[in-house]
């Protein structure tokens, strides 16, 4: 058993000073002070005295595989390691493919997500990758939910992109549809990762769909909606229509907004409260592995970035210390909003019954301090205590 001593609770809403007590992988309680009854058992105390305690962070958008090659094979990106989502904060990810399914495939991404997962974390997977028709692992999308459990959605299946598949509406609307049948047959969320990209086209198919179909906007995740300012629009205006929007974080939002006028986090956080955008429409990726190619006017490649999970922190502590959005509110963005979305229901939120994912965050400067994966101790005190199998390794 553990029990973190007088830690400032936002689980996400803010409870105050509390003691939280662990046993293995549960939250049992969380009270004003948590004291005896502990004869014979072993108890590890955790002093959370001046820190902030914080749901495990999810990230629902991550290329655990490594993803890229825009620029040739030497551009593909390297497979995450443990210890670079664990020293994020990082407790469950849920892994894509991007613009290559064929390098990489799904039967190589299900097996890095149990890996991950025998290592200390929660995984879960998206099916498919940028392109449509999607392929299935077994004979179709509804036996893929059916019978692999870690796939919950599609995706991120990429529209208004030149390195789309460009895919039609009649293609679109199928795969759309067997998500959601999918999920409801196996009680997942069944829910459709849409990549948007910087074309004329923005939501043109996903609003034809809602608008066409019985398919309601619940059933998709559109990423990277802040990729630039006119994108951010239509996506203020799809959040309007009651869909969740999908920010995509930077780890160096100055540079990304002087030169890709992409909208930063924390300011498009504030743009979708001053619309009055409902506090669980919203939620905050790092797009981690995942290349960030720079292509000029011409869509020529001309150069090369790697995501990271680190990029979820920088936006939360802008948003609460640039803009003053109560801390309560921007953590929502990767906590309880991905876990509502995706239907997680033992995730993002800390209370008695909910899985031991914990983060103590510095009061001050918002570091990650202390990171608890399932109630194992994976990060202490900014030190990785958990590497993965081969971090190690000379």
């Amino acid at each position: 058993m553990k029990v973190i001593r007088q830690a400032e609770v936002y689980a996400p809403d803010y409870l105050g000073k509390k003691d939280i007590l662990l046993n293995e992988d549960k939250i049992i309680a969380i009270q004003d002070s948590i004291q005896g009854g502990f004869s014979g058992v072993a108890l590890e105390e955790i002093d959370g005295r001046g820190l902030l305690a914080v749901p495990g962070f999810i990230d629902c958008h991550f290329h655990i595989l490594g993803g890229g090659g825009e620029g040739g094979f030497q551009n593909r990106t390297p497979e995450v390691k443990l210890s670079q989502l664990t020293s994020a904060g990082v407790t469950t990810v849920v892994g894509c493919l991007g613009t290559d399914g064929v390098g990489r495939d799904m039967t190589a991404l299900i097996s890095k997500a149990r890996g991950l997962e025998a290592e200390g974390i929660t995984t879960y997977l998206y099916d498919g990758s940028y392109r449509l028709p999607l392929t299935p692992v077994t004979d179709s999308i509804i036996q893929d939910f059916l019978t692999i459990d870690k796939i919950i959605g599609i995706g991120e299946i990429a529209v208004s992109d030149h390195r789309s598949s460009q895919p039609s509406f009649e293609e679109f609307t199928r795969a759309v549809a067997d998500a959601r049948v999918g999920g409801m047959l196996s009680g997942k969320a069944g829910i459709v990762n849409v990549h948007l990209g910087g074309g004329k086209k923005k939501y043109e198919l996903l609003l034809r769909t809602i608008e066409e179909t019985e398919i309601p906007i619940s059933q998709f995740l559109p990423t990277h909606a802040n990729r630039t300012s006119e994108l951010f629009e239509a996506s203020i205006a799809f959040a309007k229509m009651g869909g969740t929007i999908d920010f995509t974080a930077s780890e160096d939002p100055d540079f990304w907004e002087k030169e890709d006028d992409e909208v930063r986090f924390s300011k498009g956080l504030k743009r979708l409260l001053a619309e009055g955008i409902g506090l669980d429409q919203f939620t905050m990726t790092s797009d981690g592995q995942g290349s960030l190619p720079y292509f000029d006017e011409n869509n020529q490649f001309i150069g090369l970035g790697v995501g990271s999970s680190r990029a979820l922190m920088v936006g939360i502590k802008e948003a609460v210390q640039k803009e003053q959005i109560p801390l309560e509110i921007a953590i929502r963005a990767i906590t309880s909003n991905p876990a509502k979305v995706l239907k997680l229901d033992q995730k993002g939120r800390l209370a008695a019954g909910m899985d031991a994912d914990i983060c103590l965050l510095n009061k001050e400067s918002f570091a990650v301090e202390t990171v608890l994966a399932k109630g194992k101790t994976m990060v202490e005190k900014q030190e990785v205590k958990v590497w993965g199998t081969f971090e190690q390794l000379a």
